[in-house]
This record gives structure tokens, C-alpha cells and sequence, in this order.
């Protein structure tokens, strides 16, 4: 039994002061406000639940800072993510996975979607382990001290009635049935959900969406969805609908859904999302950096589609910028101010984000509730004088201002630091071997 004194801490009821926690077995055994610290381990600042991050490629790290030297579209930085994607192996993608991954904790993130397509060897060659790696990721993830819900992406197609690149055959299985079956071969366990995720109506052609939606009935289920204008025009164009309408009809979109971007929606796309409940994931630092456009967010939310946030590409990880760069993004689209509360906002990047990602009981400090806990200085250049609130976390502070993390009841991060990786030199070398 553990136990850790928070002087302000984040409860379902708001905040509180002096807030005495108590952990068994990973969870949260005892939760009391106004509390003496006794033998207690301190966390200072504003103690969060822990983050969600619900869409990363672990591998497009290796971009950040590579892909800003030339001006370009959405196509050319694919491009050099492709690059990168052709020299991963098992052994290197498992030392980057968990650099990044590492660096995800640093910044609060207990939980990640990690959309996962890169399945197979240079050519489509079949490891002896048909799922090495995704095995890979998972491993990464239980060494870095973050729960993972691999969301194992079907990709078959090189666009719409195109055929596959001689990169994409390292994601493909051949079709949706071969897809489903290398799936079945995986194992989830308390800290690893296994889901599972079509890459895009312009990776899955229309008639094998149902089969990748029937694949795991009761598990997450994540696609891309009208990030670009262009697959819009194409699917359109293809079969006369758009591609939330596809999604609808193939039986695609439900509570168990998360459609990744929905940047360029029309008001019936809008409708369907909300009406069947479907979770949207907003990525907006990386929907910025590839310049895909500002998503209704709002609207979104208003016809019952529930925000979650992801870092995607990782142009950098903090889900606090994620967080208020979904309510800043909406205020320049608009010209308008206060469409997202904090409180809003934090709901997306804890409860809301671990359920779509099938982690039901985290995201909230709670007696029975995952055992996460996120401390976020409130005494630094950013946040100092900004009222401690939860104001303060969404609209100030950043990833650098995360002390503590505590994931599950173990602590992961202490004073700044992961207490077993050297995450800025793995990061280093990682990437050195995978880009050079």
C-alpha cells in the first residue's frame, strides 16, 4: 500500500486542497480532501488524473525538425515519412517506441493509442513472428511505465483503386481477412488493449470496411477520417458519398469509434459522428504542422461526438497545448471566444480520451479508479500568478511543467526526471539510427 499527499489535486467534484490518496494493487483504495500528510509521499503543484493520448505513430518522432526545411503539402512530408518507415526493424523500432514513449510520461501521458500499420518487413516479407512488431510496441510501452492500447490498423490499398507503393506493402496483410486473422494472434492483458483501426477510406476500400469493424466487436476501433481535402474529392468521386457517409453505411461508426481528425465535415458528416456517438480525436499540433485544416470541434461536440486529443506525428508532445489549442483553433475559425471550457477540455485529455482507448476505469482520482497521477507545477515561468486553477493547467502551463507522474501506482517520473530511462539520449540515438 502506497499513499501520496497532493496539496491541490483534481477531483469529479473540482479541486481540492489536501487531498490524501491511498493506492493498492494499482488502484485508488481511498480518496479524502482536508487531509493531514502523515508519512505520505508529497506532490506538490496541481496533481492531475493521467493524460490520455489517443492517436500516435510512434515511428514519425524521428520527423520533428527534419520535415520543416522546405515548403511543401500533406504528399511530400508523406513522403519522408515513408523514408523513415522503410528502415524500421523490430529491434530499432522497439528502442524508439520507447524513447517515445518515455518522453510521453515525462509530459503526463499514462495511456496511448498507438495507431499501428507498420506491421510487416521491407517488401511485405513476413517476420517469423507474424505480429514482431507490434510485440515490439508493446514491449516499448511496459518499459517506458505507460498502458498501451495497440490499435492494430488494416491497410490495403495505396488509395482508392490504387494499388499499394513498394513502402505501403510493409503495412499490408493483402486484405481484410488476412488482416483479421494476424490480428487474432494478439493478447491483451491488464495494462495492453488490443483494438483495432482501418487506416483511411483511401486504405480500405469500401467493401472490407464491415470486416475490419466485425474483427474485434467489442474493442476500440479508430480510422482516419477527412483529414485532407483531397480524400474527400476522391471518395466522392469513387462512391458518391462522403467518407463519414461510407463509414456510416458500412456499419463503421458507433461508441466504440474514434474518428481520427474529421477536419473537413459537412453537416450531414457531423450529424452521423454524433449521432451514433463517435468519439473524435483532435490532433492539432500535427493538423497544423501538415496545414490539414481546423475541425469543427465544437459543433462536434454540441450533435454528441466526444472529443479526445492525440499528438500524431509528435511535431511535439503535450497534450496542455493539444488541450488549448482545440479551443484556440476554434476562436481563429470563428472569430469568437469561449467555445471550450477547461474543465471541457480536461475531460477529453483524461476520462473521455482512456475510454475510447478501452481503459474504462482511468482518466479520474477516484476510489476503485487506475491509480494515475499527474503533478503540474504551479510556481513556474508559465504558470506563476495564474491563479492555480484549472484554468492554469489547459491555458498555461506546458509538458515542461509536469514534476511527477505516478501511473498505475508506480511512480514513473519523479522531479522532472523518468526514473529509469535517459529519454533525451535515447531519443538521440534512436532516431541517429533510423535516419542516417
Amino acid at each position: 500500500m502506497t499513499s501520496y499527499w497532493c496539496s491541490r489535486a483534481l477531483l469529479p467534484s473540482g479541486v481540492a486542497e489536501r487531498v490524501l490518496v491511498t493506492i493498492a494493487d494499482g488502484r485508488f483504495t481511498a480518496v479524502e480532501a482536508d487531509a493531514d500528510p502523515g508519512d505520505a509521499i508529497r506532490l506538490d503543484g496541481l496533481v492531475l488524473p493521467g493524460l490520455a493520448n489517443c492517436h500516435s505513430h510512434a515511428f514519425h518522432r524521428a520527423l520533428r525538425g527534419r520535415t520543416q526545411t522546405e515548403r511543401g503539402t500533406f504528399w511530400t512530408w508523406r513522403e519522408q515519412m515513408y523514408a523513415v518507415a522503410s528502415m524500421l526493424t523490430p529491434e530499432s523500432y522497439y528502442r524508439l517506441a520507447r524513447a517515445v514513449y518515455g518522453e510521453m510520461v515525462l509530459a503526463g501521458i499514462t495511456a496511448v493509442g498507438e495507431f499501428h500499420y507498420l506491421h510487416h518487413a521491407p517488401g511485405g516479407r513476413r517476420y517469423d513472428d507474424p505480429n514482431a512488431m507490434g510485440t515490439a510496441l508493446i514491449a516499448a510501452a511496459r518499459d517506458a511505465g505507460i498502458r498501451i492500447a495497440l490499435l492494430d490498423t488494416c491497410y490495403v490499398a495505396g488509395g482508392i483503386d490504387q494499388p499499394l507503393n513498394s513502402i505501403q506493402q510493409r503495412f499490408s496483410d493483402g486484405d481484410a481477412a488476412a488482416w483479421s486473422s494476424r490480428v487474432g494472434l494478439l493478447t491483451g492483458a491488464d495494462d495492453v488493449v488490443i483494438g483495432t483501426a482501418a487506416h483511411s477510406i483511401r486504405g480500405v476500400p469500401h467493401e472490407q470496411l464491415g470486416a475490419v469493424a466485425a474483427a474485434l466487436p467489442d474493442a476500440p476501433l479508430h480510422i482516419h477520417l477527412s483529414e485532407q481535402v483531397g480524400e474527400n474529392a476522391a471518395c466522392l468521386d469513387a462512391y458518391g458519398r462522403t467518407p463519414a457517409q461510407v463509414l456510416d453505411e458500412t456499419g463503421f461508426l458507433s461508441g466504440r469509434t474514434s474518428a481520427v481528425h474529421a477536419t473537413h465535415l459537412t453537416d450531414v458528416d457531423v450529424g452521423l459522428l454524433g449521432n451514433s456517438a463517435t468519439y473524435s480525436c483532435f490532433c492539432p499540433t500535427t493538423e497544423r504542422d501538415l496545414a490539414d485544416g481546423i475541425g469543427p470541434s465544437s459543433a462536434l461536440r454540441d450533435a454528441g461526438s466526444p472529443l479526445t486529443l492525440g499528438s500524431d506525428s509528435h511535431a511535439v508532445i503535450d497534450l496542455f497545448e493539444e488541450m488549448r489549442a482545440v479551443e484556440l483553433d476554434e476562436r481563429l475559425a470563428s472569430h469568437e471566444r469561449g467555445h471550450w471550457s477547461a474543465a471541457e477540455l480536461l475531460k477529453a485529455a483524461t476520462v473521455d480520451g482512456h475510454r475510447s482507448l478501452g481503459f474504462d476505469d482511468a482518466g479520474v482520482i477516484e476510489v476503485g479508479a487506475r491509480a494515475d497521477l499527474v503533478a503540474v507545477r504551479l510556481d513556474s515561468v508559465r504558470t506563476a500568478g495564474t491563479g492555480n486553477t484549472v484554468e492554469t493547467a489547459v491555458f498555461a502551463a506546458s509538458a515542461a511543467d509536469v514534476t511527477d507522474v505516478v501511473v498505475g501506482g508506480q511512480q514513473v517520473v519523479a522531479e522532472g526526471n523518468h526514473v529509469t530511462l535517459d529519454v533525451a539520449g535515447e531519443l538521440a540515438a534512436s532516431i541517429e539510427a533510423v535516419t542516417e
